[in-house]
């Protein structure tokens, strides 16, 4: 089995909560390999461009979270519920569209007669995988939260405590947890960066900004199309990549409260706190996008500079992924009787 689709699926699993956008009562979607997933309040549908040039789709009703447990209602709350969803859907999206290509790889392979040497006279019965082992699924899903613990949890903490052995000036609790947040930003920066330079990474960027001008068509009001979509920006306000970036900025305002001082303890607080910044984060978004040109508003400036990494002008065969994969979910949500809130 080729490690190329399991190299490319961890890699992109990394860029889960950047390329996720959206909440319980809007349109929102998520890029995935050569498609878009797009969600609507109760309904979701991720449509995927398989090589052949057919589109394929997995569509599937989704009731709320609010609706299954009502304290997910709540300020705060509804943020957790709302990420945990929403990183649940991509997560399944994102294994879809891995297998499309894992079933595209393998029909090029029987295509060009790639088979096991023949045995006694006999072709080998052995055929490539077309879904990914579920010891991949599994190990990927490990290395994914691990990753992001030790990226912009463990490390920013560890640099800063050495740098703080070096500049004295550094030991404050202000001035620690300032140069922590601003070390975990640059390897975000870094990260991004890095990723942006790759071949696949670029065209998932492309199916980013698909989604995100699709969106915006949609909640224009006008008609979706390929062409009426395209001549929207690819930067929008509720993209995980405004999220992650107001998460670390939020996170250096309540370091500096954290009264411990030994390097594990910090740690452990930091981590027991994410789910408090998250929600907290979560509501900013959320009021920033209802009430555009206020303070909070600004605040989630830098996440669309950051937008012009995460996100690039699609083609307009990319639109059009991005419009089936709305069609259906609005045409799975009509079917539910429900309606949308646009912002």
């Amino acid at each position: 089995m080729s490690l190329r689709p399991i190299v490319r699926y961890f890699t992109h699993s990394l860029m889960l909560p950047i390329l996720e956008s959206g909440e319980e009562t809007l349109v929102g979607g998520q890029a995935v390999m050569e498609g878009v997933m797009m969600r609507a309040p109760h309904s979701y549908c991720v449509a995927v461009r398989k090589a052949s040039g057919e589109i394929v789709t997995d569509e599937v009703p989704v009731p709320r979270m609010s609706e299954q447990y009502p304290i997910f209602k709540l300020p705060i709350f509804r943020g957790l519920g709302t990420l945990f969803q929403a990183m649940k859907l991509g997560y399944k999206a994102l294994t879809f569209s891995s297998n499309v290509m894992m079933a595209d790889l393998a029909a090029a392979e029987s295509k060009d007669g790639s088979k096991d040497p023949a045995k006694d006279g006999q072709p080998s019965a052995k055929q490539p995988p077309k879904e990914l082992p579920k010891w991949a699924l599994t190990g990927n899903l490990v290395l994914m939260f691990g990753s992001f613990l030790f990226l912009y949890k463990f490390l920013p903490l560890y640099l800063a405590t050495q740098l703080g052995k070096v500049y004295p000036t550094l030991t404050g609790r202000l001035a620690f947890n300032f140069a922590d947040g601003f070390i975990r930003i640059a390897i975000f920066l870094t990260f991004m960066f890095a990723l942006s330079r790759l071949k696949d990474i670029q065209r998932v960027f492309q199916y980013h900004g698909a989604e995100h001008k699709v969106v915006f068509n949609y909640e224009s009001g006008e008609p979706v199309s390929v062409q009426a979509a395209q001549r929207f920006t690819t930067f929008h306000p509720r993209c995980g990549t405004s999220f992650l970036m107001l998460l670390m900025i939020v996170s250096m305002l309540f370091y500096p409260f954290i009264p411990f001082t030994d390097f594990l303890p910090k740690l452990a607080m930091r981590i027991v706190l994410l789910p408090l910044i998250i929600g907290i984060c979560y509501e900013m978004i959320r009021y920033a996008a209802r009430h555009p040109g206020g303070l909070l508003t600004v605040l989630t400036t830098p996440g669309l500079w950051l937008q012009r990494i995460t996100t690039k002008p699609p083609s307009d065969q990319q639109a059009e992924v991005a419009i089936h994969a709305l069609e259906h979910a609005m045409s799975l949500e009509k079917s539910q009787g429900g309606e949308l809130v646009i912002a």
